[in-house]
C-alpha cells in the first residue's frame, strides 16, 4: 500500500496530527510506504516522524489563512495566496500524479490518498483514481464563511472537494463538518512523549530546571511565534518558561528547547502550557494532564470552537492578549476545571486502525503482462 498524505502547511499542527495518525499507522503495518507531501519544512517532519521511514515531496496544496502574525489574519494577503495557489494547482497535481503512477507501476501497490486538510486533496485522489480519507477537525469552508463575501467561492469549491472523499476521520475539539460522508470519531490525536525517565531527569540538571512540574511551564505560539524577547517574564521569578523560541534565553528564567526535542517531549516536566488556540496543542496538553492558559484570538473561527471545548474537557484559565502582553498570566491561580469529562487519549490508535481496515479493502491492480 502507498499513502500519499497530502498536508496543510498552514501551520504545524496539521503536521503534528497527521504524524501522530500516521506513525501509529505505520505500527499497525510497517510494510505500506508513506509518502508525506506538504510544504512543511523536512526538519520539522523527521522530528514529528521520529524513526517513521517516510518519502517527502515538497508541495503546497492550500493556503489555509495567511497570519500577520501568530494571532492575529491577514484576508487581503490570504486572497491574493489563494489566487496564485489555484493557478499552480492544475500543474502540480499533474507532476504529482505521474511520480504516484509511476510508483504504482513499478511495484502494483494500490494508492490511499489522505488530506490533512487540503481541499486540493481531492483533485488529486480524482486524477489518480484513487479512494480518499479526510483526517480533520475542521474544513477551509468553516473558515473561510465567515471571513466575508470575497471568500464564498473559495468557502463552496472547498466543501464540494470535501464531499468527494470516501470517509472522514473527525477529530475531536472540531468545527461543523457536514460532508455527507462516512465518518469515525476519535479521540485526541497525540504523539507520545519519546524521552526515558532517566532522560528526563538529565534535562532538569541540564536546563536547571525545578522539581515542582507547576513551576515549569511550556510557552509555546507555532511556527510564527509572537516577540518573547519583550515577553515580561520577570513578572514570574518563581516559574521557568521552556519554548522553542531563541529570545527565550535573555531572559534569567527562559530556557529554549533543546535541538531535536519536540514541546511534547518536555510536557512530562511541565504543569502549565501558555499558548494560542491551536488543534494539536491542546491535544498534546490535554494528553499530558497539562493545564492550559489560553491567549484569546480574533479573526480566525476554528479559535473560538477550540476555546469552547478547552472549557468542556481540559483544565484552563483565559487570557486577553493585552494580559498576555502586560504578563498577567494568572499563574498563581487555581486552574479553571472542565465542565464535561476528558477526552479518550487514544485517537491516534483509532484513526490508524480505521484508515488500516479502509485501506485494506482497496483492490490491487492487475500486474499486467
Amino acid at each position: 500500500m502507498l499513502i500519499i498524505a497530502c498536508i496543510s502547511a498552514h501551520g504545524f499542527g496539521h503536521g503534528s496530527r497527521s504524524a501522530a495518525v500516521l506513525t501509529a499507522l505505520a505500527a499497525l503495518r510497517p510494510d505500506w510506504r508513506l509518502v508525506l507531501s506538504t510544504a512543511l519544512p523536512r526538519s520539522f517532519l523527521e522530528l514529528a516522524m521520529g524513526a517513521v521511514p517516510f518519502i517527502h515531496r515538497a508541495c503546497r496544496w492550500d493556503v489555509g489563512v495567511v497570519q500577520a502574525d501568530a494571532l492575529g489574519s491577514d484576508p487581503v494577503a490570504t486572497l491574493q495566496a489563494l489566487e496564485i495557489l489555484e493557478e499552480q494547482l492544475p500543474a502540480q497535481i499533474e507532476a504529482e500524479a505521474c511520480w504516484l503512477e509511476a510508483q504504482r507501476t513499478q511495484t502494483n501497490e494500490p494508492i490511499l490518498v489522505i488530506g490533512d486538510v487540503p481541499p486540493a486533496a481531492a483533485r488529486l485522489a480524482q486524477r489518480l483514481g484513487a479512494p480518499l480519507v479526510w483526517i480533520a477537525s475542521f474544513g477551509w469552508e468553516a473558515i473561510y464563511g465567515p471571513m466575508g463575501p470575497a471568500f464564498a467561492p473559495w468557502a463552496e469549491r472547498s466543501l464540494a472537494w470535501y464531499r468527494q472523499g470516501q470517509l472522514l476521520i473527525h477529530c475531536p475539539l472540531a468545527m461543523p463538518m457536514d460532508w455527507g460522508i462516512p465518518e469515525r470519531r476519535v479521540g485526541l490525536t497525540a504523539s507520545e512523549p519519546r524521552l526515558s525517565a532517566a532522560a528526563l531527569a538529565a534535562l532538569v540538571c541540564s536546563l536547571n530546571l525545578p522539581p515542582e512540574r507547576e513551576r515549569c511551564v511550556l510557552i509555546s505560539f507555532g511556527g510564527m511565534g509572537l516577540d518573547l524577547a519583550a515577553a515580561p517574564l520577570q513578572r514570574w521569578p518563581g516559574h521557568v518558561f521552556v519554548g522553542s523560541d531563541a529570545a527565550l534565553a535573555q531572559h534569567p528564567n527562559g530556557r529554549c528547547l533543546p535541538v531535536g526535542l519536540r514541546p511534547l517531549d518536555l510536557m512530562p516536566l511541565c504543569g502549565r502550557l501558555i499558548t494560542k488556540p491551536g488543534y494539536s496543542s491542546f491535544c498534546e496538553a490535554l494528553s499530558q494532564g497539562l493545564g492550559i492558559h489560553l491567549v484569546q484570538r480574533e479573526g480566525f473561527a476554528e479559535a473560538a470552537v477550540l476555546q469552547v471545548a478547552l472549557q468542556r474537557h481540559g483544565c484552563h484559565r483565559l487570557l486577553s492578549r493585552a494580559a498576555f502582553a502586560a504578563g498577567d498570566w494568572e499563574l498563581d491561580q487555581p486552574l479553571l476545571q472542565p465542565s464535561h469529562s476528558a477526552l479518550p487519549a487514544d485517537g491516534s490508535r483509532q484513526a490508524a486502525e480505521a484508515i488500516a481496515v479502509f485501506a485494506a479493502a482497496i483492490p490491487h491492480r492487475d500486474a499486467g503482462p
